[in-house]
């Protein structure tokens, strides 16, 4: 049996419906596609990495201009980014997040063009942007930063923890702050680790320059790796084809949420 990943199964639905604009009630034209149908489309992009002009008409799921003006509508009413955190919420009040650390990294995917991009530090003719990723201890991405490919990891660290979004589902106050802060060298700057990370009452593990790599670090960053691998699943994110950023990070929520989603299924089963 062909599996079909882009298909909103009626449990994703609930969550994201109530997130979604209504439209207006006299609005000009012809009725417009139902919304389930524009997001499985937007889903099918996302999974397969196709030209919108090519998405099936056959699936019934709408034609690629109105699922491309669907994705930009949604990501300006900021749709994705609050289906994250309500996500993010549900694992929280399912005991799946782990605070007790979290881990950052930068790997980079190709890019044509456009914004956010800079030479490729292995080869400096080529222009390419990167993903920086912040998880918790077990690998749910908490929050995502595209980049040119020539921007320092370290300059995102500080982005990285504070565009954590606060996140309910226990009894006390929203959760934003991880104990630890796992990084690799790359990571590594005195100002950061001593004082703007400790001020923000998070442990820095990260291991320093012109040292040995700390024991054992790897073993438990390897979660940061496997969520990046997750992530690049989605064939729209391995390579970046979208001059605008805000598209491309239209993109990239959705697909953080359903990484979340799968996790959350997971726990309730």
């Amino acid at each position: 049996m062909t599996t079909r990943p882009w298909i909103v199964d009626d449990g994703l639905w609930a969550q994201i419906e109530p997130l979604l604009p209504s439209w207006p009630e006299r609005s000009p034209g012809p009725k417009p596609v139902p919304d389930r149908l524009c997001l499985q489309g937007i889903l099918y992009v996302l999974h397969q990495d196709i030209a919108w002009q090519l998405l099936p008409l056959e699936l019934g799921l709408g034609s690629g201009r109105t699922c491309w003006r669907r994705l930009v509508r949604w990501q300006r009413a900021g749709v994705f980014e609050q289906l994250h955190r309500l996500l993010l919420a549900e694992l929280n009040a399912a005991g799946e997040l782990d605070w007790s650390r979290a881990c950052v990294d930068g790997p980079r995917p190709r890019e044509k063009g456009g914004a956010a991009t800079g030479p490729s530090p292995v080869d400096r003719r080529k222009t390419g942007s990167k993903h920086h990723l912040i998880c918790d201890g077990k690998g749910t991405p908490l929050h995502v930063i595209t980049t040119a490919a020539n921007i320092n990891d370290i300059t995102q660290t500080l982005k990285l923890v504070d565009g954590i979004l606060p996140v309910a589902g226990r009894p006390e106050r929203p959760q934003r702050r991880p104990a630890s802060l796992l990084g690799d060298k790359a990571y590594d700057s005195k100002a950061v680790r001593h004082h703007e990370l400790r001020r923000r009452r998070i442990l820095p593990v990260i291991s320093r320059k012109g040292a040995p790599n700390i024991t054992g670090l790897g073993k438990l960053r390897y979660v940061v790796e496997q969520t990046f691998a997750l992530l690049h699943q989605f064939k729209r994110l391995a390579v970046r084809w979208e001059r605008l950023l805000e598209l491309h990070d239209a993109f990239v929520s959705p697909a953080c949420s359903l990484i979340c989603w799968r996790r959350l299924k997971k726990a309730w089963s």
